[in-house]
C-alpha cells in the first residue's frame, strides 16, 4: 500500500492513477490529519509526501514519522516543487530516501518508487549488524561502539548500516550515494565525504575501521 500526501488535486490524481496501473493499492489525502489517522489503522508500505501542504509541510511530517516507533522504518519519497540543492539535502539529511521534483514524468515517478522499494527492502534483510566494536541493531535504530551508545543522525545511521552491509567492499562514492540517498545531485562527493567525516567522529575510536579508497570511495573492514 502506498500512501500519498498532496493537496495538489491533480497532481494527487495523476501519481494515484500511475502507481495504479503499475499494480500498486494507493490512497491519497490532502494533509496530515487524514493520513496520520490512516497510519494507524494500517501503515503503508511507502509514502509519497509532498513539502507544501496547508496544515502541516511536508518536513514536520517526515521527522514526526521519523522519530515514532512504528513508523521511523517507513521509505519516504519526497516530491516538491523546491528545486536547490539546499532543500533536497535538507530533505534527504532528515531522512526522506528520495526526492522528485516537480514537474516529473510518470515514468521517473514508477521507476523511483520501485528503486526506493526495492533498496529498502534489501536493507531491511539483517537487523543487526557488527563489526569489531561497532554493533548496529536495526530495530531499535541503536549504535554502540564498545558497548557505548553513539547518537547519529539518520543519514549517518544509515550510511553505517550500509557500510556494514557490504564489509570488505569497496563502495564508490555514487554507489553510496544511491543506495543512501537514492539521488544524483551536484556536489554529491561533498555531502558524502562531509557524512563520512562527521559519522568516524562520532563512531571515535571505531571510526578507524572506515577506510579511505584514494579516487574511489569508501569500505569498512579490509
Amino acid at each position: 500500500m502506498i500512501y500519498i500526501v498532496e493537496d495538489d488535486k491533480n497532481i494527487r490524481e495523476l501519481e494515484s492513477y500511475a502507481l495504479q496501473n503499475s499494480g500498486y493499492s494507493v490512497k491519497s489525502f490532502e494533509g496530515s490529519k487524514e493520513f496520520y489517522s490512516a497510519c494507524k489503522e494500517q501503515l503503508p508500505d511507502l509514502v509519497l509526501l509532498d513539502i507544501m501542504l496547508p496544515d502541516e509541510d511536508g518536513l514536520s511530517i517526515l521527522k514526526n514519522l521519523r522519530e515514532q516507533e512504528k513508523t521511523k522504518n517507513i521509505p519516504i519519497i519526497m516530491v516538491t516543487a523546491k528545486t536547490t540543492e539546499l532543500d533536497k539535502v535538507k530533505g534527504l539529511d532528515s531522512g526522506a530516501d528520495d526526492y522528485i521534483s516537480k514537474p516529473f514524468g510518470v515514468m521517473e515517478l514508477i521507476s523511483r518508487v520501485k528503486a526506493v522499494l526495492r533498496r529498502t527492502n534489501q536493507l531491511d534483510n539483517n537487523k543487526v549488524l557488527h563489526f569489531e566494536d561497532i554493533l548496529l541493531d536495526d530495530e531499535r535504530h541503536r549504535v554502540t561502539v564498545g558497548g557505548k551508545d553513539c547518537e547519529l543522525t539518520f543519514k549517518e545511521f544509515e550510511l553505517l548500516k550500509y557500510l556494514l552491509h557490504n564489509q570488505g567492499i569497496v563502495l564508490s562514492r555514487e554507489k553510496i550515494m544511491d543506495q543512501v540517498w537514492g539521488f544524483d545531485f551536484e556536489g554529491e562527493s561533498r555531502t558524502v565525504d562531509m557524512h563520512i567525516k562527521t559519522l568516524r567522529q562520532k563512531l571515535g575510536v571505531g571510526g578507524k575501521a572506515i577506510k579511505t579508497v584514494r579516487n574511489v570511495g569508501y569500505k569498512i573492514g579490509d
